[in-house]
């Protein structure tokens, strides 16, 4: 035997689904030993439907079934408020380690967290560190009242004090997505296990090993480190055995919540993967948009491509509260902003991923509607704006109505602040129930956006 890792991260949906949850413990369960440790590197209590009505609590249910040795916290770990995210850190049987993340000047939960922590396994020493990205307090509305210090100067300082307590390795579990890279180049680590960004990776940078295992769990990832340097390989959950504790757990949390009710229907599946709902207009997001412009009266519905929640699973004949969660699924209300002409361009602009500091340069980060766009990839200028088959006039005042999240974050369409804010309504999901409850719903690609 040789020591090693199961890591899982970014759980977030799988918990919506019974038998993937189950076969994600399952698969999980099978690889644990005597020999290794299981660890978390944030997004583990949500998003997702049930995380909602619960506040994260349904991942006490995992924890529990696990045991994991450490866990850190992702951006999404707050979306409940602080004392929903103490109350799990409290009642979870793993040790959260959190090395930059403060309130009030001191660590984050003070008494209930650690910045790194050492475990002895197979005879080896292994030290930990936990890491965040230090862009969730202006992501997460939750989290504005958090510090987050420079990761790389913490896991630097955590990493010598644990090779002055004796490790022999030293494993950062970081949930800072791309940043992965750079705390290889600048830190002594030999493991860096990441999350954050849903992609799967394996591969070294620096000669350090840099993990991810995808959202949803779908992977876990083990890392073996009993050779000269460390490897891994991932684990697939599709076909691994259940947890039928965890996934009756699960089943009867659903079955309390309320979510099968049927809203509506559609007759052609509507896709909702990553390369879909960020490749520019698409049904989903026209729908979504739609309900939005719908719910208020607005001039102008805007859903952001990142609000949006993938998922390989499309969505197919009859639709439930649970599906119309699923796709939002944020405790975000439906606002409505006054924007003048000009600052309607800007944000047309901003859906652009050249445009914004966010994901990847070919994204398109705006759903739409009430809008005709046409868009030049190439010169990053539009060609042509209309509300309501008019040109827009840059001195206009035009209404627009889309998630209060938008105001608080400067990732995606920095031009709206909260000055604009002129009124609030429902949750997003409860606009988009409603909307599906009370039309005749059948979402196409329209043509609304063009992009040449």
């Amino acid at each position: 035997m040789s020591p090693r890792i199961i890591q899982y991260s970014d759980v977030e949906k799988a918990y919506d689904t019974p038998e993937r949850i189950g076969r994600f413990a399952g698969t999980v369960a099978a690889a644990d030993g005597p020999d290794a440790l299981v660890v978390g590197t944030g997004d583990n209590t949500g998003p997702g439907v049930l995380s909602l009505v619960t506040d994260g609590e349904q991942s006490l249910d995992l924890f529990t079934a696990l045991t994991p040795a450490f866990e850190t916290l992702g951006n999404h770990d707050f979306d409940h408020g602080l004392d929903a995210t103490r109350d799990i850190i409290a009642r979870s049987p793993q040790t959260w380690l959190t090395a930059n993340v403060e309130q009030d000047g001191e660590r984050f939960a003070r008494r209930l967290t650690r910045p790194w922590a050492s475990r002895t396994v197979d005879g080896k020493q292994l030290g930990f560190v936990g890491v965040t990205d230090p862009d969730t307090a202006a992501a997460n509305p939750q989290a504005t009242t958090l510090t987050f210090t420079d990761p790389l100067e913490a896991v630097a300082e955590a990493a010598t004090a644990l090779r002055v307590d004796g490790a022999d390795v030293i494993v950062v579990l970081s949930h800072l997505g791309r940043t992965d890279e750079e705390l290889a180049r600048t830190c002594d680590v030999d493991a860096i296990l990441g999350g954050h960004v849903h992609e799967r990776r394996i591969d070294r940078v620096a000669g350090t090993l840099l993990t991810r295992p995808g959202a949803n769990g779908k992977t876990v990832v083990e890392v073996d480190l009993g050779g000269p340097e460390p490897t891994a390989q991932f684990r697939e959950t599709a076909d691994g055995p259940i947890d039928d504790r965890v996934a009756e757990a699960i089943e009867d949390r659903l079955s309390a919540a309320g979510l099968d009710e049927v809203v509506g229907h559609v007759e052609e599946p509507l896709d909702r993967s990553r390369a879909t709902t960020y490749g520019g207009e698409c049904r989903l997001g026209n729908l979504v948009a739609d309900a939005y412009r719908w719910a208020t009266g607005a001039d102008v519905g805007l859903q952001n491509s990142g609000g949006l929640r993938n998922d390989t699973v499309p969505l197919d004949g009859a639709l439930t509260v649970g599906d119309m969660v699923s796709v939002v699924p944020f405790e975000e209300p439906l606002t409505v902003a006054e924007l003048t002409g000009s600052e309607l361009r800007t944000l047309c602009r901003q859906g652009s991923g050249r445009q914004v500091e966010f994901g990847e340069p070919d994204w398109w980060h705006a759903h739409l509607s009430g809008v005709e766009l046409i868009w030049n990839d190439d010169t990053q200028t539009i060609e042509r704006l209309r509300v309501d088959g008019r040109p827009v006039r840059e001195a206009e005042t035009y209404t627009l109505a889309t998630s209060n999240y938008l105001y608080y974050t400067e990732r995606e369409f920095p031009v709206l602040t909260e000055s604009h804010r002129v009124s609030v309504a429902d949750v997003q999901y409860e606009a988009l129930a409603d909307y599906v409850r009370q039309t005749d719903i059948a979402p196409t690609v329209d043509g609304r956006l063009t992009r040449r």
